[in-house]
């Protein structure tokens, strides 16, 4: 019973993948910068469709540091303002809502083909590629409900630059909310199992810190 509706450590990668998406946005609206390593995780994870883990969609759960300490610090209520929670959530109402909507998922997915092809020449992290999933957002995502509202420093805000990371991560943060679906993810586990979330995040980074 545990297995099938309650946490475990894929439910929880996948979590971690979508709140250090949703926390590398917040610090790009606030500070118009973010950890690049691990916005290379999100990024990454949008072009590994078809990986054969949970693990490999991040390429390692190292990659994830960020996300499974703001998992943990949000769900144990020891960051102010639960920001991340809240985006994060509105995330997964939204990759539902894209879900039923096949022509906008096959729109999506030709979209992600025709990226992977700009990072075979320019590399993953450039600013063409950049540019072309927050395009990719803004053409798909942006026309469904909920919209995913980010609030930050307006000067921030305003650099178009720092608004196209945004829409990359917040593009990578569906891909988690896909994968979290996937597995069995849902909304309401967070509140009935969050103790079990907090535990099994925890154990993740003790496994990472072990290993780094």
């Amino acid at each position: 019973m545990f297995e099938t509706f309650g946490m475990n450590e894929e439910r929880v990668i996948a979590l971690a993948g979508l709140f250090q998406a949703c926390a590398l946005t917040q610090q790009l609206a606030s500070t118009g910068r973010c950890d690049e390593g691990a916005m290379e995780t999100g990024i990454a994870s949008v072009f590994r469709i078809d990986a054969p883990s949970v693990t490999a969609v991040y390429g390692s759960v190292s990659g994830l540091r960020v996300g499974l300490r703001a998992l943990v610090n949000q769900l144990d209520e020891t960051d102010q303002g639960m920001l991340v929670t809240k985006m994060a959530i509105t995330v997964v109402r939204l990759e539902r809502n894209l879900s039923a909507h096949q022509d906008l998922l096959d729109k999506l997915q030709t979209g992600i083909v025709a990226a992977q092809r700009q990072v075979e020449h320019f590399g993953q992290d450039s600013a063409q590629v950049t540019a072309r999933l927050a395009e990719l957002y803004t053409s798909v995502l942006s026309t469904l409900q909920p919209r995913v509202m980010v609030s930050g420093n307006p000067e921030q805000l305003q650099q178009p630059a720092v608004v196209e990371k945004i829409r990359s991560n917040l593009l990578a943060a569906v891909r988690s909310a896909v994968l979290w679906r996937q597995i069995g993810g849902r909304q309401w586990q967070l509140l009935l199992y969050r103790r079990q979330c907090i535990m099994l995040a925890r154990g993740l980074l003790t496994g990472v810190t072990l290993d780094h």
